[in-house]
């Protein structure tokens, strides 16, 4: 006998950041999500994290969608599952939404089966192609001390990619990242997100500067990735890597940008396309066109970390300096932290399914923030 889901159940949390998230698209204090718990006819429990974009109701109400799809049905069939959501549920029509949603209910339902088998994702995708994930120090912008203290004591804990967001003031950003490279030394990489925020002549213009005086790794996002010409100009006018996140939204997006080659570096993750499977699918297609795959996080905890992790470990092009919110987080809702709450680094997750375990008095804690204030909105009003 397969096992067969038996509840689908969503609960969504606000849990703060340490400190605020700002660039040129976001100001928030920190991270609302939609945590699913699928349970299964013999007893076992998976758990999956839906990113919430910029409302998590609606991104509730597409996982609680996703029960006629999801009730009845073995966890092993997972593709089976996202066909008839996407098909028959309709929410191909409404792709990021339906996405995001089926992002925690994907990840829930390889929980399952690797619990069921006893074995952690990353061996269920083929093993692990590397011993540990390297992942970013994700700086705060800011005045000169504070980024040099942020920047010591990253040095200290052995990180050795640094993440500045850009895109709001030049001038600023300019001294910024003089404070950075002047702290971190000639060998840390700079690594720079100015989230669409540039034409492509202001774009050529400071990265060159930046690069020249900094020396700059790659540049996230530099400029609108529609229409993919901008990229493709402005690789023309730059040594700098590039890297897209930006217009990676659904399958048929990412093979676009993939096959333009209008990028060195791919910034996205399974609930930009909806499941760890393609997620992996289109890093592979991406690895034969010559291109590295940097994880994106869009704020998440530690569910939506530890599902990233285990393609991070498969996968033969991924990048070092992948994408993390946990050290900015006053918990991940786990009941052992990840080693990214408080370190660069990351080993092979050995235990069952995602490899962590959720804190279920937390996960009410942080339901109950949400119940009493709300969403942490992606913007903050004047």
């Amino acid at each position: 006998m397969h096992m067969r889901i038996v509840e689908l159940q969503t609960t969504i949390v606000s849990v703060p950041y340490r400190r605020r998230e700002v660039s040129s698209r976001v100001d928030r204090g920190g991270v609302t999500d939609v945590i699913v718990k699928l349970t299964a006819d013999n007893g076992l429990v998976g758990w999956g994290e839906s990113c919430s974009g910029a409302d998590a109701a609606s991104i509730e109400q597409a996982v609680q969608a996703a029960r006629p799809f999801v009730i009845g049905r073995d966890p092993w069939q997972s593709e089976a599952i996202a066909r008839d959501f996407f098909g028959q549920g309709l929410w191909d029509y409404r792709a990021m939404t339906g996405n995001f949603a089926f992002a925690g209910i994907d990840q829930a339902l390889w929980d399952l089966c690797g619990k069921e088998c006893g074995q952690p994702l990353y061996r269920l995708f083929g093993g692990a192609l590397r011993a540990e994930v390297d992942y970013f120090c994700y700086l705060a912008r800011g005045a000169a001390e504070d980024l040099r203290e942020q920047c010591r004591s990253a040095v200290e804990l052995g990180y050795t990619c640094f993440y500045l967001k850009v895109g709001v003031d030049a001038a600023a950003e300019t001294e910024m990242l003089d404070t950075v490279r002047r702290t971190i030394g000639s060998a840390g990489k700079i690594r720079i997100d100015a989230n669409e925020a540039w034409s492509v002549a202001d774009a050529a213009r400071l990265i060159n500067q930046w690069d020249e005086r900094f020396g700059i790794d790659f540049v996230e996002a530099p400029v609108p990735i529609d229409p993919v010409d901008n990229m493709l100009d402005l690789r023309r006018r730059v040594s700098v890597a590039l890297c897209a996140n930006e217009g990676l939204w659904r399958e048929a997006d990412a093979m676009r940008i993939i096959r333009s080659r209008c990028a060195d570096v791919l910034c996205f993750s399974s609930y930009w396309v909806g499941t760890l499977r393609r997620f992996r699918s289109l890093c592979h297609a991406a690895h034969l066109e010559g291109q590295r795959v940097c994880k994106h996080t869009h704020g998440e905890l530690g569910l939506a970390a530890a599902a990233g992790q285990h393609v991070m470990l498969s996968i033969p092009n991924a990048t070092d300096g992948v994408q993390q919110t946990s050290a900015m987080m006053e918990h991940e809702l786990l009941t052992v932290a990840t080693p990214i709450a408080g370190g660069p680094r990351w080993a092979a997750i050995e235990a069952p399914g995602l490899g962590v375990e959720v804190d279920e008095e937390k996960l009410r804690e942080y339901h109950d923030v949400y119940c009493r204030d709300g969403q942490f909105l992606p913007y903050r009003l004047p």
